[in-house]
């Protein structure tokens, strides 16, 4: 029998409808608000964990083609979530790993110039700034505002232009970048790539390869965050008939057809993500990974229920804020961006956010921080007296602090 599917209200009251699944996490104990970093894993992520071993006791080496089965499925998922029914997906254990891949199948001796933000991920910024400790040519466009980001990107970009990159989501302060399928086509126009960031979307903003017009670009994100499928679990979506080929490269990029000679042929590629694979890993977490994407079909736990669910907790997070009524010149919100144009965090502004952090931590309250800006993350197993009782806690913090 199908599990019937949790309505939103279901889940803002207790017992949240979803707490059960994840006991493991001992969620309705804890006040975890860092749903926008580590979400808690649901309890059948470690049947996976055990199916994994159990599979490599009984394979042994033959483990590989019950190992590949789970790695078809979280590709699956991905292009669920990814509305890219047939989308080519390389799989790694980290963005930067198949970022790296990404970067060095570009024609940089033709094309050394590439256009991105300022607002990107640790792993993308930093290899970005070691090249251009290089020479490499680093163009970086202001990410503020966002409603105007995607016009300043194109306009940066020229035939000089290997790729452009950006976030679909900032992480630091969950802006969502409109328009990226225009700067798809300013690349698609003069031959250079595009590489998505889309690992604060994916799971909690809908997102679509074909609706946001970018069936040229690559895509990037993983399962640590919004779809809880813990590490080892990232993706490159590779656009159609990528001839691509990335000098960083694994023996699996050959795996269909080991027996050629590179001597006589050269190095060869599969087709399709098959370009970007890497080469042997542990499969552990693919076993997670499949059981956890199992679960959210099993529940129909749709990125647009999610997206309702997270809407809703946000806007609880923001009036519970703003009915502490605390001096803005201490700790702010952003008043002037709707909800509808944030992912699924709500990031406060202060300059005491590592001190405020510590403080929530002393009061059993789960937060982030980067920079001047202190993160609350819900999630869909949490209720909302969990959110008043995590932002009284700020309230306390606050006061603690004079």
């Amino acid at each position: 029998m199908t599990p019937e599917a949790p309505a939103p209200e279901d889940l803002y009251q207790a017992p949240n409808a979803l707490a059960r699944h994840y006991s493991r996490f001992r969620v309705s104990e804890r006040l975890l608000l860092t749903g926008h970093s580590h979400q808690a894993w649901p309890n059948c992520g470690f049947d996976g964990q055990a199916e994994s071993w159990s599979d490599a006791a009984e394979f042994v080496d033959q483990k590989w083609d019950h190992a590949f089965e789970r790695a078809e499925q979280v590709r699956a998922g991905y292009r669920r979530m990814l509305d890219d029914a047939n989308g080519e997906i390389a799989l790694g254990s980290s963005t930067h790993e198949l970022g790296v891949r990404f970067l060095s199948a570009l024609p940089l001796r033709k094309r050394p110039k590439i256009v991105t933000t300022d607002g990107e991920f640790h792993s993308l910024r930093r290899q970005l700034e070691r090249l251009a400790e290089e020479s490499m040519e680093i163009v970086k466009i202001a990410a503020l505002p966002t409603s105007t980001l995607a016009d300043r990107i194109c306009a940066a970009i020229d035939d000089r232009t290997a790729a452009a990159i950006v976030s679909s989501v900032l992480f630091r302060n969950a802006l969502i970048v409109p328009h990226l399928g225009q700067v798809a086509e300013t690349c698609r126009q003069v031959g250079a790539e595009m590489l998505v960031d889309a690992y604060h979307t994916l799971n909690v903003v809908p997102f679509s390869v074909v609706d946001e017009g970018l069936e040229s670009a690559f895509v990037t994100g993983g399962g640590y965050k919004y779809c809880q499928l813990g590490e080892g679990n990232c993706f490159l979506r590779v656009p159609p008939d990528c001839a691509l080929r990335p000098v960083i490269t694994g023996w699996f990029a050959e795996f269909e057809d080991l027996s050629l000679d590179t001597a006589t042929h050269g190095v060869r590629y599969g087709a399709g993500a098959a370009r970007f694979a890497g080469s042997t890993y542990d499969p552990t977490s693919h076993y997670r990974a499949a059981r956890v994407f199992q679960f959210f079909e099993s529940y129909r736990l749709t990125p647009r229920l999610l997206r309702e669910v997270s809407q809703h907790q946000i806007r609880v997070l923001s009036s519970a804020f703003d009915a502490l009524d605390v001096d803005p010149d201490v700790v702010a919100r952003d008043r002037n961006t709707p909800p509808e144009q944030l992912g699924g965090f709500l990031a406060l502004e202060t300059r005491h956010a590592a001190r405020l952090h510590q403080g929530l931590l002393h009061r059993g309250v789960s937060t982030d921080w980067r920079d001047m800006l202190l993160r609350f993350g819900p999630a869909p197993y949490l209720t909302d007296d969990q959110l008043l009782a995590a932002m009284a806690a700020l309230g306390e913090s606050v006061a603690g602090m004079t």
